[in-house]
């Protein structure tokens, strides 16, 4: 009956594949521009690198199959993300995590589909391996445990990314926070909010602040304010502080001295914040230590009382 299902299935899937590369949906106009600003932007970012066409850098060697394999994996990144696009499915939280991250969707989604597909290539396998193990011919409990692992691989990207990026935005707002305190110092010297951001901008030399000092620069190319480029920033790498600095800069830009002030109760409100998360998080690790602590108290007392419980039931 499993087996049967299991082939309905299969064959059910089959077809609807089929019908959908037969007759392929029709890409709306947001989808279109989509992929226009996407090609636009890898050209940008081939130019900008310095390896137009995708060469891959000198003094780098590579096997022609890992290029292969590269290039295929490239050409299925760009197809899924093609196939969201055409759907609609924005992935807004994805894309910021992405993007504080580095990486590209693409790569993202060859990855979240090539790891469950090589789980399910397992099922043979496993199959032979129970059949040798004298388990039966049954190729059922094979497949279910395959598509469990798919299942665990299919989210497993979501949860190192995710990981990833919020130890990337703890590292960033506390670069937000150092950097407000050097944009209030600036201002108490004399200059003004967009003089005082770049200058402050130019300090430090972490990728949080080389992003920061992207930003502004991009502002003053495309004629926007400081701040609503922050805010941009913000946005893209859904950073809460930079969206309330780009908001309160904007509201009180030409009052320097109520700028400086707002700046620093923000500066001061970020650092308690981080030391209140900083002793909640020594405040579970006390708690875990305390645990396995507990723990080995009990294996060394069971590890004392068994000789002596075992004499007496002997007896």
């Amino acid at each position: 009956m499993n087996a049967a299902m299991i082939a309905g299935a299969v064959v059910g899937f089959g077809l609807y594949v089929l019908v959908r590369a037969l007759f392929p949906a029709r890409p709306g106009l947001a989808a279109r521009m989509a992929a226009l600003d996407a090609a636009r932007r890898q050209d940008i970012a081939e130019q900008q690198a310095g390896r137009p066409g995708g060469a891959a850098p000198a003094g780098r060697t590579t096997s022609p199959t890992m290029e292969r394999v590269g290039v295929l994996r490239a050409r299925l990144g760009r197809e899924l993300a093609r196939f969201y696009e055409s759907r609609g499915w924005k992935l807004r939280s994805v894309r910021a995590d992405l993007a504080i991250t580095g990486r590209s969707l693409e790569a993202f989604l060859a990855t979240k589909f090539l790891l469950p597909a090589a789980a399910l290539l397992f099922i043979p396998l496993i199959a032979a391996y129970f059949a040798l193990l004298g388990l039966g011919s049954s190729v059922a409990v094979p497949v279910w445990i395959c598509v469990l692992f798919a299942a665990l691989f299919f989210f497993f990207p979501d949860m190192q990314l995710r990981q990833e990026a919020q130890a990337r935005r703890q590292d960033f707002r506390h670069v937000v926070g150092a950097f407000l305190d050097l944009v209030s110092m600036n201002l108490a010297g004399g200059r003004g909010v967009p003089e005082a951001l770049l200058t402050a901008s130019n300090v430090g030399e972490g990728w949080a602040m080389h992003r920061i000092r992207d930003a502004l620069a991009n502002a003053r190319i495309t004629g926007q304010t400081p701040w609503q480029s922050l805010g941009r920033l913000g946005e893209e790498l859904d950073i809460a502080e930079l969206r309330d600095l780009a908001g309160a800069l904007a509201l009180v830009a030409d009052d320097g001295a109520q700028v400086r002030k707002s700046l620093a109760a923000r500066a001061a409100s970020m650092r308690s914040r981080e030391l209140s998360e900083l002793e909640g998080k020594a405040g579970e690790r006390s708690q875990s230590m305390l645990v396995a602590q507990l723990f080995l108290c009990a294996g060394f007392l069971i590890f004392l009382a068994y000789p002596a419980l075992m004499r007496v039931l002997a007896s």
